[in-house]
């Protein structure tokens, strides 16, 4: 009984050795002989290209060979005991459809973001998931809806930097066994309904109009200040009050119209004045 578990466990290596064990190689034996007896029409078949943004990984009778990909360029497979898979490594982009999502304070709103990504390691990319692009896609959509349910719309509105940066964290850390880089993540927009569009424009409209009416008050605080000072300055010099009402006169009468204007001397005006007072 001991003597056939030590000729089964020498004949098939243990699965976390990495080895192909005695059978393995046997198979990878009869394999170049069939590659060597049939040469040359089997190079076609042996020989394969990938291009400079490509890597392949290769599987020796269901194992990753050498434990990194192959290429750029030309590289030999075995026909019969080997099969590859091609990883592209350029950065792929792709929108996340809009989302209806719940913010921290009970307000629903539809955004819609992309993702820019690329995969660093081919090995992860085929070994530990089974769709890597796939994968990537569904995991950013739970992770906007995951991220925006924490921000109040205030802050939705206004921190879309901070916002985009905690997503692409949050998926990048998710994604590193994947073997995938998740290089950036940007909110695209964020549509309101319509009720909330109408009640903030009102409320927008009434602090303009609040902001305008202060103004005006200031507006005329200052000018009555002004009005104050120019009369003490009059009372202290009569001729001032001649002058500015002749000034006066001579702003009205350039004026293009038809009014009618009767000067009268500024005396009798301050005979009416101090018989008022």
């Amino acid at each position: 009984m001991g003597g056939s578990r030590l000729f089964v466990s020498a004949l098939f290596a243990d699965k976390n050795s990495g080895k192909l064990g005695c059978c393995g190689w046997l198979l990878v034996f009869i394999s170049i002989i069939f590659v060597i007896v049939t040469f040359p029409l089997t190079i076609f078949m042996c020989v394969k290209i990938v291009k400079e943004y490509e890597r392949a990984v290769i599987f020796r009778l269901g194992r990753i060979t050498d434990r990194k990909a192959k290429g750029p360029g030309l590289f030999l497979i075995l026909p019969c005991t080997d099969n590859f898979v091609k990883v592209d490594l350029r950065t792929v982009s792709f929108d996340i459809p809009p989302q209806e999502i719940l913010t921290k304070d009970s307000v629903t709103v539809s955004v819609d973001g992309v993702v820019y990504f690329r995969v660093y390691c081919p090995i992860s990319a085929v070994a530990n998931v089974t769709n890597a692009h796939s994968s990537t896609r569904l995991l950013a959509q739970t992770t906007l809806r995951n991220v925006l349910g924490t921000k109040n719309l205030a802050e939705l509105l206004s921190d879309r930097e901070g916002i985009s940066l905690s997503m692409q964290e949050a998926l990048d850390e998710a994604t590193h066994p994947w073997g995938i880089k998740v290089e950036r993540v940007e909110i695209k927009d964020v549509k309101l309904p319509h009720q909330l569009q109408r009640a903030m424009a009102a409320e927008a409209e009434a602090s303009r109009e609040a902001r305008a009416k202060i103004i005006a008050a200031e507006g005329e605080m200052n000018a009555s200040r002004a009005l104050k000072e120019a009369s003490l300055v009059m009372a202290d010099s009569p001729s001032a009050l001649q002058l500015r009402y002749l000034q006066t006169l001579n702003t009205i009468a350039a004026e293009k119209n038809s009014t009618i204007i009767f000067p009268l001397p500024i005396d009798i005006i301050q005979h009416f004045m101090h018989w008022k007072a």
